[in-house]
């Protein structure tokens, strides 16, 4: 691998800096000397939380804008934000790789040996993924998905009482829905991927290390 690449620079679109250090912690793994280099930025002009629609479309163009005044120094884009917003503009905008986490996790599912679920963050997102999953032809690999119901600053802010909801529904995925792994639908989640899997007894995949590892190989 080149160690002359560009960085891949991760773009949190949310403004919640502890989110941003928690996706910061889980790429770690995928750091080394012959790599390129792994830069985590926050979205200042972002929401607390991406939850709705709205959300989602209000931080399109600041994405844009933000990758534009990096294009030249780097090597690929993460859009770290599990409804890949900006995901088709970038591309089209920039000369780089563009990787949005959903899509990258969503490939890396459902090429498992069985069905996938996800751990949503509010109701309002199961439909988001749903609609996702089907224009990616993916919607069969679906086993199920479930909200939290909790804000993503509620996930940041208290650890000990999200670990114990998420491995609450997460056990319903598993052990009602029949998933055999279970993809994390939200950066905020990103700390608690080692606990739940341990728990759960069950592959979990982190959404912004799938789309780095894809950035790593497109850079390779």
């Amino acid at each position: 691998m080149a160690a002359t690449a560009g960085p891949i620079l991760v773009v949190n679109p949310n403004s919640t800096v502890a989110v941003t250090e928690g996706i910061d912690r889980a790429l770690d793994d995928l750091r080394g000397p012959e790599t390129p280099e792994i830069r985590c930025l926050t979205l200042a002009e972002g929401p607390p939380g991406i939850e709705t629609q709205a959300h989602i479309d209000g931080v399109v163009a600041p994405l844009c804008r933000l990758a534009s005044g990096l294009e030249d120094e780097a090597g690929a884009f993460v859009i770290a934000c599990f409804s890949d917003p900006a995901l088709a503009e970038l591309r089209v905008a920039s000369a780089r790789p563009v990787f949005g986490i959903a899509e990258s996790a969503y490939r890396q599912a459902a090429a498992g040996p069985g069905r996938f679920g996800i751990l949503s963050i509010v109701e309002a997102s199961v439909g988001r993924h749903r609609r996702y999953l089907e224009r990616m032809g993916l919607l069969a690999a679906l086993a199920g998905d479930r909200p939290v119901e909790m804000a993503v600053e509620a996930l940041a802010d208290d650890p000990e009482a999200s670990l114990a909801r998420m491995t609450d529904v997460g056990r319903l995925v598993v052990e009602q829905d029949g998933a055999d792994a279970l993809v994390l639908g939200c950066t905020s989640m990103a700390p608690f991927k080692e606990a739940l899997a341990e728990a759960l007894g069950v592959p979990v995949i982190e959404p912004s290390q799938a789309a780095v590892s894809d950035a790593l190989a497109a850079l390779s």
